[in-house]
């Protein structure tokens, strides 16, 4: 499954794989038909294969063939075919082996069958060439077949060893994803299960009371009107406890949430450091563990973080991470409204995104910290 970090990232290798590919290309191109042109049109001719491997790399993308290919390729190949029986232009066969070496491997089948294919193109047009020509015949195949099918037979190695890497790259990206909706899973559970914790419970004995209660409305009203109270004050209890879960200002345990983030970091393939510089104010660890809870899942949801550091402080802590997404700190609004809890505490809460780094921050006074209301 790709997202929009996934295309991101996509983008950024596009551009720099086409990049360097075509610094290289270009003027390697521009070189071979100089060294070989001895007529303007044999510099048309032997341009146009260097133009549609240019055009071929600048299409590439990291997944997928673009349909500029196929044209690339015949008009390469044309112009190796044109270079050895024409224009005696043995670096003719640069165009058709770079848009051949490029395309081959990112083929979804045959991908072995394409590249002995090119290698053997190559190699039997280079193989034409006696035929039209009076030099040494051995002499001739080394520099017309042997040579640019061996060149073929390289660079075409060389593509399929970038290829796999960057097949390993998408299967480690999937994998990684994978991780992260299932942290982000258990982390629902969780949720759903402190849910339960007050709702079921609470809901089973409103249940048997009500029931007594209307059994009791004639033959003992004042003992009805006494379980309804209950019952009113048991559902008031509940609805502000289910409140207090749904903002995250139930009591949290701040090691308890640093050892459930660990786990959480850990099972999506993220490295963690955590570094205590100060045993946590007992009256703060509850709201900072409540910053540490949303904070990792931002994390897991927005973030493609290959590493979090976690920085505790007697009153403050600080969670910074690798792999900031393109989500600005003004969306997350879980942080928002936690920013307004740590302010109404006399404290601070900070967000800051820069050179692809996200960090969190919330410190908070020692003397009043921590007290969630």
């Amino acid at each position: 499954m790709t997202n929009e970090h996934d295309d991101a990232t996509r983008g950024r290798m596009r551009r720099l794989n086409v990049g360097t590919m075509i610094t290289v290309i270009a003027p390697v191109g521009v070189l071979l038909v100089a060294i070989d042109s001895r007529a303007w049109w044999e510099a048309v001719v032997l341009s146009l294969g260097v133009l549609a491997a240019l055009v071929a790399v600048a299409r590439w993308t990291v997944v997928g063939i673009s349909r500029v290919v196929l044209p690339c390729l015949a008009v390469a190949a044309a112009v190796w075919i044109v270079g050895v029986l024409v224009i005696d232009a043995h670096t003719a066969a640069y165009g058709v082996t770079i848009v051949g070496a490029v395309y081959a491997p990112k083929l979804p089948r045959g991908r072995l069958l394409a590249a002995a294919g090119l290698a053997a193109f190559v190699a039997a047009v280079g193989a034409a060439r006696p035929l039209v020509s009076s030099g040494d015949a051995a002499d001739v195949l080394t520099s017309y077949a042997l040579i640019p099918g061996a060149v073929a037979v390289v660079t075409t190695a060389g593509m399929f060893a970038g290829q796999w890497y960057y097949d390993v790259l998408e299967e480690l990206a999937e994998s990684r994803e994978r991780e992260a909706e299932l942290a982000v899973a258990r982390e629902r559970v969780r949720f759903a299960g402190d849910l339960h914790d007050i709702q079921g419970h609470t809901l089973h004995v409103v249940k048997l009371k009500a029931t007594l209660a209307r059994k009791l409305v004639r033959a003992d009203p004042e003992r009805a009107e006494e379980e309804l109270r209950e019952i009113h004050a048991l559902v008031g209890d509940t609805i502000e406890q289910t409140k207090e879960l749904v903002y995250a200002q139930r009591r949290l345990n701040l090691s308890v949430e640093l050892e459930n983030a660990k786990n959480l970091f850990e099972s999506a393939g993220i490295r963690v450091r955590v570094d205590r510089e100060a045993e946590v104010d007992a009256r703060a660890g509850e709201l900072l563990g409540q910053v540490l809870r949303e904070t990792t899942t931002n994390i897991l949801r927005h973030a493609e973080a290959g590493e979090v550091r976690i920085v505790l402080s007697a009153a403050g802590i600080s969670i910074a991470n690798d792999g900031a997404g393109d989500v600005p700190p003004t969306e997350l609004r879980g942080l928002s409204a936690l920013r307004e809890r740590v302010a109404g505490q006399g404290g601070e809460l900070t967000v800051e995104q820069r050179d692809g780094r996200f960090v969190t921050a919330a410190v908070l006074p020692r003397d009043g910290a921590g007290t969630a209301r």
